[in-house]
């Protein structure tokens, strides 16, 4: 890693690839076009811990349900790229960038993404969203993995309520939050749930759910096609008075934007659980009673809150920093998905290309691990003695998963911090098998 620039209190850094981890680049792609998943479990054998290759194995074992193998390979992964860190790069400070445009810099990215998912399924959500936050962090001007789509979710399930607030507070004058529906009606949830805690004085509790009501109104009155459906993933029956009414009816779902329509069924698939407590539901209730009542009486608020919509209606989700593209343009769809590098940005910035001798026939457009069997006819997963996991040299003793091994070292050398990678070699052992990408 290097660092590419300061500016107005930012530093902007890079990863590179040396030129032996190039070779192990130049090789790991022809693994790919190959579609032989075989050749990558014998490029990690000679380079265990190529990164690429790391994050393409682990989709392999996540399609064969070996999700204990899947974390361990992002984790080590992780692990990889800390090593090349640059002295002056902190995920904690907040000021460090690095530009997604970069494939050297997407993998760190990536690989931080699918930790975020493991964790999140194993129950740690906490952990999940610090992950969340790392990651917007990086560049959260253009947030390129659109966490702000899933930042919400993970404070909810965290039950940190005061973040949420807080980042919607601080952003809603410069990113209009309030036009994205997870961030319309978490917020809102977010408030009410705060107003039932106990150890809060009576004040703040009666603020709070008064700020709840208002927000989720106007959320509902912005987004009347969320309402139904909602209801419908909570298992819950409307009231015929608001299922005929024509405002939150079902045209008011039909006639929304395509791009808003896969946004909210983003929300309303990932968030909707969130929804089915009694109390929440009952809440929900009173303030969509009180939102019917307005649009009956014509209320100049309902008529405001459908121009605000109207306006941002242009600009749709993009407006922050997200593009939903419904349907996909044909040249996604017809592209081959890469687990090491999916739907990779026009833009790209390459500092190295392949060259002639490494290319051979691209790859039909399919997903690259779909078919995981050798060339037997045997399944893939019966091949895992392979894997890196099963050579003493990585684990450190044959006998186990997770021996101990030498003292680690995280971190190169002020001297060779400069230095992308670690040229494929095996970098040092971890006591007990831990993996720091696990912390921050």
């Amino acid at each position: 890693m290097r660092l590419l620039e300061s500016r107005k209190g930012l530093s902007v850094f890079a990863f590179e690839h040396s030129e032996e981890y190039q070779q192990a680049q130049h090789k790991f792609l022809m693994a790919v076009e190959s579609m032989e998943p075989n050749n990558i479990v014998v490029l990690l054998q000679t380079s265990p811990y190529h990164v690429d290759s790391l994050l393409q194995l682990s989709d392999a074992c996540r399609f064969q349900e070996d999700q204990e193998m899947a974390r361990d390979l992002i984790e080590r992964a992780l692990y990889s790229m800390e090593c090349a860190f640059h002295p002056l790069f902190s995920l904690t400070s907040g000021t460090c960038r690095l530009d997604y445009r970069r494939p050297e810099n997407r993998s760190f990215y990536l690989a931080l993404y699918k930790q975020m998912s493991f964790l999140e399924k194993r129950g740690c959500p906490r952990t999940a969203l610090e992950y969340c936050k790392l990651i917007l962090s990086l560049e959260p001007d253009e947030d390129p993995l659109c966490m702000l789509l899933l930042v919400d979710h993970l404070a909810l399930r965290a039950r940190n309520y005061e973040y949420l607030i807080r980042l919607f507070q601080e952003w809603e004058g410069h990113r209009n939050l309030s036009q994205l529906p997870n961030f319309a009606f978490s917020v809102p949830l977010a408030y009410f749930l705060l107003s039932q805690q106990t150890d809060l004085p009576e004040q703040e509790l009666s603020s709070a759910r008064e700020k709840a009501s208002l927000l989720i109104r106007q959320a509902l009155t912005m987004f009347p096609g969320v309402l139904l459906p909602l209801l419908e993933y909570c298992s819950v029956r409307p009231d015929t008075a608001v299922a005929s009414h024509s405002f939150f009816g079902p045209n008011a779902e039909v006639s929304q934007p395509p791009a808003l329509s896969q946004l909210v069924s983003l929300y309303l698939g990932r968030s909707h659980f969130l929804w089915k407590e009694p109390a929440t539901m009952s809440w929900l209730e009173e303030n969509v009673r009180e939102v019917l009542q307005a649009v009956d009486s014509g209320d100049p608020a309902v008529e405001a809150c459908e121009s605000r919509a109207l306006l941002e209606e242009g600009r749709g989700p993009s407006i922050c920093g997200v593009s939903v593209l419904c349907p996909f343009p044909k040249d996604v769809t017809t592209q081959s998905v890469m687990g090491f590098d999916p739907l990779p940005p026009l833009d790209t910035i390459y500092s190295y290309v392949r060259p002639e001798r490494y290319l051979s026939t691209p790859p039909c457009p399919v997903l690259y691990f779909l078919a995981f069997q050798d060339q037997s006819g045997q399944p893939w997963k019966h091949n895992r003695s392979l894997l890196p996991s099963n050579t003493p040299w990585l684990w450190g003793e044959a006998g186990g998963r997770r021996a101990g091994g030498s003292e680690p070292q995280p971190r190169p050398e002020p001297a060779d911090a400069g230095r992308a990678g670690h040229d494929g070699e095996l970098p040092p052992q971890r006591p007990g098998g831990a993996s720091p990408g696990g912390r921050r």
